[in-house]
């Protein structure tokens, strides 16, 4: 028998690794917006960061990447320094997090390292993956989203 601790919704948000509420972007701003970073430059970066992911999970069966990671993996791979996890656990109390959306911010921000080419997953990595998690924060549901 499983037993809700939150919506029934908010179960199945929280199992989205990333989530972005994005607001439109005026009319009158669009033709004014900058020149982005090209997406053949984007996608080498994305195929580096699977090579990377490749490697390092080549001896583990059944595992390519990190959205994959166990929770062993996780620490061995992707555990951040006592800084950062002093962040994560701001994060987490103020935004009310779950144990769930723990692992998958450190799978994101291991991620996110790896698209930088960064052996270690840092604090920012790990800013930018709990900035992801929108849809886990406590008024979503106020917000109407």
């Amino acid at each position: 028998m499983q037993t809700w601790t939150h919506s029934p919704d908010h179960i199945f948000v929280n199992r989205i690794d990333i989530q972005c509420e994005i607001t439109p972007v005026p009319f009158k701003d669009i033709s004014r917006q900058a020149a982005g970073e090209p997406s053949s430059a984007i996608r080498e970066r994305v195929i580096a960061a699977r090579r990377i992911q490749e490697e390092r999970f080549r001896d583990c069966k059944g595992i390519h990447c990190n959205a994959q990671m166990t929770e062993r993996m996780i620490h061995e791979y992707a555990e951040p320094d006592d800084r950062s996890l002093d962040m994560l656990r701001m994060a987490m109390e103020r935004l009310s997090l779950s144990a769930r959306a723990y692992s998958r911010i450190l799978k994101v921000a291991r991620t996110i390292a790896d698209l930088e080419g960064s052996p270690s997953v840092l604090q920012q990595h790990l800013a930018e993956a709990i900035s992801y998690r929108t849809l886990d924060r406590g008024d979503w549901a106020e917000r109407g989203i």
